[in-house]
């Protein structure tokens, strides 16, 4: 048996097959440092960063049949220990050297990583530079690291200078940021690793799935072509709905049509006690802008949340219905009123500036996450301590961790509760409220630990 290498030697490539497509093959597990293509016998060799890399190559691709471009190919160790020339289009560092050459697209290495970094948090990073055009995470010997396509060389450039060592968030995430030889990024799928952000319609994993599933299942629904079967209208009031899909990373949660047109919800089961339409607006929120909400006086654990669209109201029932909210369980369902009538049980939301979704929309979608026990609190005071902090939330729970921290020079924090119940009624009571003329906003996070 040959002995372990960090060499690979792949067989049966064909001319179709070019160096990039080798790069992408292997990429998730390391990164290639050179790369020889022995084209007279469509065979080629690759190294890894090190043995470790290599292992897992060959550890995955054991029991997953590799295949480019619908041709098979086949891997082995090589027998030599370390590649001795390189051929002259190679696309790998030598040595792990930076790449002085600027490109478009930058290799990105997470250094203590103290919160989960996601595609999503790597936008937001990213994006202020110039338009991301694909992004690809991946986990090596070297810890957590990235590629990042700008649509232009001199938006990488910029990012390279602007970033290069600085910390995602206070005092942790520091990125290491080198110019990669890649040539073009090729993204398979949309989902929590991996991001074409040019092409939304991308499946989230390699399964099929069927257009009744996610609503986006053909390309042409994604920009308002609707397939057979959708009422006319179903997709009018969403805007961008491309940019839409692209935030759940080109598949809807399951469940969610993205063809629903009925906007107001009947929920159920409410605490009356306790229950006002400002809190039923904080919470339903998340998921859209509120248009007019109504208690139901005649049966008071009632109340009817008209969304701003189909879409929207679909996610608020998907995300919330069995949620616990005051001591309730509640119980969420379309109601068969097509909207709520003006009149002076009713309290209007329509115009107000506390809608979540007036501005940046989709960053909005992206993180829409049914409760959790950790919340997320933004527009704070700059000088404002945990103290301070807890003492504002703790009446609503048990107060397990706090994090305080900067995202471009602005003050926010996670706030981790016992549990989901706490947390949901810490952000219904207190979103909106003020800290020292601050009016803060509090969301869920999908963080499980801080």
């Amino acid at each position: 048996m040959t002995e372990p290498s960090k060499v690979i030697h792949v067989r049966n490539v064909g001319l179709e097959i070019t160096e990039n497509d080798l790069h992408q093959l292997v990429q998730p597990f390391g990164v290639v440092t050179k790369l020889v293509m022995l084209r007279a016998k469509n065979q080629a060799l690759l190294q890894m960063q090190d043995v470790d890399s290599a292992v897992n190559v060959l550890q995955y691709y054991t029991n997953t049949q590799p295949s480019i471009r619908g041709r098979n190919v086949y891997m082995q160790f090589s027998s030599h220990q370390e590649l001795t020339t390189v051929d002259q289009n190679s696309q790998g560092r030598k040595n792990g050297e930076q790449d002085s050459q600027p490109n478009r697209i930058l290799l990105v290495t997470i250094h203590h990583m103290l919160y989960p970094i996601t595609v999503e948090v790597l936008h937001q990073v990213f994006s202020p530079h110039g338009f991301v055009e694909k992004i690809v995470t991946f986990h090596k010997s070297a810890g957590f690291q990235a590629l990042v396509q700008y649509q232009l060389c001199q938006s990488a450039v910029q990012a390279q200078s602007s970033l290069q060592g600085r910390n995602i968030y206070d005092g942790c995430c520091q990125l290491d940021i080198q110019y990669s030889n890649l040539n073009e990024l090729q993204v398979n799928y949309n989902n929590d690793r991996s991001r074409d952000f040019t092409n939304p319609s991308l499946p989230s994993e390699q399964r099929g799935r069927s257009s009744q599933q996610s609503g986006y299942g053909d390309s042409g629904s994604l920009y308002g072509l609707q397939p057979a079967g959708v009422r006319p209208g179903s997709f009018t009031q969403m805007s961008n709905v491309a940019a839409i899909a692209a935030a759940f990373g080109g598949v809807l949660p399951h469940g969610v049509t993205g063809t629903n047109d009925r906007c107001t919800l009947l929920v159920t089961n409410l605490n009356p006690e306790k229950i006002d339409e400002d809190k039923l607006f904080n919470l339903f929120s998340i998921y859209g802008n509120i248009v007019r909400i109504k208690l139901l006086r005649n049966k008071p654990d009632h109340a009817l949340v008209q969304m701003g669209d189909g879409f929207q109201a679909e996610l608020a029932l998907h995300f919330l219905k069995g949620a616990f909210l005051l001591g309730k369980r509640l119980e969420v369902n379309f109601s068969k009123y097509p909207n709520i009538t003006q009149a002076p049980d009713t309290r209007e939301y329509a115009g107000s500036p506390l809608n979540r979704y007036n501005n940046n929309a989709v960053k909005n979608y992206r993180y829409c996450c049914s409760p959790t026990k950790m919340i997320h609190v933004s527009a704070l005071p700059q000088d404002i301590t945990d103290e301070e902090l807890v003492a504002h939330l703790e009446e609503h729970g048990t107060i397990l961790n706090t994090k305080l921290f900067e995202v471009n020079g602005k003050k926010q924090a996670l706030i981790m509760f016992e549990n989901e119940e706490q947390a949901t009624e810490a952000l219904v009571c207190k979103h909106a409220t003020n800290i020292d003329r601050s009016v803060i906003r509090i969301s869920f996070s999908q963080l499980q630990s801080i």
